[in-house]
């Protein structure tokens, strides 16, 4: 049930977006879209917050990190670590799925025109989106970003 409205929610992100850079071009009939290819890519974030305590968890043996995956961390301290890694995370899915659909000659997205750009499937001003994106993934499938989730 998470991946559908994982994807759902990010459907309704990217038309929003895209509406808003409609207006930027000119056009205020508020025009946004997406591409059907996207859903399960968006569905993929119902696996965000289980990769984040995953990840908690091996930190917490690394040096400067022993608080990691307890209570001991003040909820903004795993606010900001939970967005970084989901903002990396979201890259990381973005460029993979980017490459192939780029090889398969069906990819929905072409950023080679910025200069942000990374192979043309990435850009980097996205991460700040990325970060927020990630965190309401988060409280869609935990139900909160303050607590741990689990």
């Amino acid at each position: 049930m998470d991946f559908w409205r994982c994807g759902v929610a990010g459907w309704c992100l990217e038309v929003m977006f895209t509406s808003v850079d409609s207006i930027l071009a000119g056009d205020f009939r508020l025009m946004g879209h997406t591409s059907l290819l996207m859903f399960p890519i968006y569905g993929l974030g119902a696996f965000a917050a289980p990769t984040a305590q995953f990840l908690d968890q091996w930190l917490s043996g690394l040096p400067g990190f022993e608080g990691a995956g307890t209570e001991a961390i003040p909820p903004l301290g795993r606010l900001i670590r939970h967005g970084l890694i989901y903002m990396v995370l979201i890259f990381t899915v973005e460029y993979v799925m980017g490459t192939c659909f780029k090889w398969l000659g069906i990819c929905p997205w072409d950023y080679s025109m910025w200069p942000d750009q990374i192979n043309g499937v990435i850009r980097l001003r996205f991460a700040p989106l990325w970060f927020a994106t990630g965190l309401l993934f988060e409280r869609i499938t935990t139900g909160s970003i303050w607590k741990r989730s689990g």
